[in-house]
């Protein structure tokens, strides 16, 4: 059984780059964790040092908080460098791999034969619990409590996004796995959501234990929250989980195999790359060997994730825990002389202030990191309702807090909503304001005062 949702508002943001749907390996020995990647991870403990040897699934770190919590290795061999931030926060953990594949077994088991309990236990044990996140927040879910529901979006609608029906082809059974294990963890349903406008993949589509939707619509529809408002809305004191594909083969993969098996699909993507593709990898792999030799001579940035909530990093940084993706477009350090005065015929825009808007509605952009303009007084355009298809105030709930109003908060929907699900706010602002980090500063405070 299962029901399409259509949505209007949203944006869909076309840009050059897109992944050639060919399969490449990544040959690299550098590998890292990054306790800054699981949101809310206020402190992470080490439990390895330089020089330390490492088996896949050798635990590294912990939440100091939440102890239960741990964050593993993906691959076998010797930890080369701790990298610490700004009063000493734990930025990375770099291994290099000794490329034999030594893991520690968990134990096989059939997850429909096992306890909630034992599930836990074992996704804990093994580090794969990291790929469970709940809402609200968006931190590792708290294996502590009961979520009323568990969601699955089994496609991506950002920019130039991984094309989650070729990743998961050929890995129902994994992914079968994963999702009985998931379904144990929760009395409510295993939420699994698909792009209607796409014929989806038969390892989602004849999934058991699974509630299947179908959303019509351009981006944000394969946003999680976007899924959950549409299908089951979070109310105060209520949790829900989710999951990613990947990460849910990953659980499959454990339950198999009994091993915390890391593979990774990455899609390189952006306009700057010559040759794209879907690139066969672990967890934390350096991207040095996907760029090396397969830019442009730009300035370029590096983005871990999409273009539109994605991280930046160096050019021999590591892709980060979450993301299935990596672009590359130009740097925007210029300035540009009276550009809004121009006709704007190549230009992007979302209104008809451009003649491209007119002129090619359907054209790939070759867009930079340039702002445009700098943050100007905060005015209300009705610009924000136009692509976050949710049934909340998004500018009132921006100003609540910013002014720290907690019960203002709670009667916007703040429980609702996440950075991706403003992330096409920021980019239509007219005032030019930094939402998603404005949206995350909410997060956290809502966070430390209910917790």
């Amino acid at each position: 059984m299962s029901d399409t949702i259509k949505l209007k508002r949203g944006l869909d943001i076309k840009l050059q780059g897109e992944a050639d749907k060919v399969f490449i390996p990544l040959r690299t020995r550098k590998f890292a964790v990054k306790p800054t990647d699981f949101v809310g991870l206020r402190y992470a403990k080490l439990l390895v040092k330089e020089g330390d040897e490492v088996k896949v699934g050798t635990q590294l770190c912990y939440d100091k908080y939440r102890e239960n919590i741990r964050f593993t290795s993906p691959v076998s061999g010797k930890v080369v460098g701790i990298k610490r931030g700004a009063k000493r926060i734990l930025e990375e953990i770099q291994i290099e791999s000794d490329e034999k594949g030594d893991a520690i077994d968990f134990g096989a088991a059939d997850p429909n034969k096992l306890s909630a309990e034992e599930i836990k236990q074992k996704l804990l044990k093994s580090g794969v619990w990291a790929g469970i996140r709940q809402r609200p927040y968006s931190i590792v879910a708290d294996p502590e409590e009961q979520p009323k529901a568990i969601f699955i979006s089994g496609f991506n609608s950002a920019p130039l996004a991984p094309d989650q029906d070729l990743i998961v082809h050929g890995k129902g059974k994994e992914f079968q796995a994963g999702v009985d294990a998931l379904a144990k963890l929760t009395d409510g349903k295993v939420h699994l959501s698909l792009d209607a406008r796409n014929k989806a993949s038969e390892v989602f589509t004849k999934s058991k234990n699974v509630t299947l939707h179908y959303f019509n619509g351009p981006h944000p529809a394969g946003n999680v929250g976007i899924q959950i408002h549409h299908i089951d809305p979070l109310n105060k004191g209520e949790s829900i989980w989710y999951a990613h594909p990947q990460q849910v083969l990953a659980i499959g993969r454990l339950f198999l195999e009994g091993k915390y098996n890391p593979e990774r699909i990455v899609a390189l993507t952006g306009s700057e790359i010559k040759k794209t593709g879907y690139y066969k990898t672990i967890i934390g792999a350096s991207i040095k060997e996907m760029v090396s030799k397969n830019t442009t001579d730009e300035t370029l940035r590096y983005i871990s994730g999409d273009v539109l909530t994605g991280k930046k990093i160096r050019k021999d940084g590591y892709i980060s825990f979450y993301d299935d993706q990596v672009t590359v477009i130009p740097e925007g350090n210029y300035y540009e002389f009276f550009g809004w005065a121009k006709p704007g015929i190549n230009k992007f825009s979302v209104s008809r202030t451009f003649l491209s808007k007119w002129l090619k509605p359907a054209k790939k952009h070759r867009l930079d990191t340039n702002l445009h303009g700098g943050e100007r007084a905060y005015v209300m355009t009705g610009e924000y309702e136009r692509v976050i298809p949710m049934d909340i105030y998004p500018v009132q709930l921006v100003k609540a807090i910013m002014i720290e109003d907690i019960d203002l908060m709670e009667n916007l929907g703040i429980y609702e909503v996440d950075e991706e699900d403003f992330a096409l706010a920021e980019v239509i602002c007219t005032s030019k304001i930094n939402v998603q980090q404005v949206i995350r500063q909410g997060l956290d405070l809502m966070r430390s005062e209910m917790s």
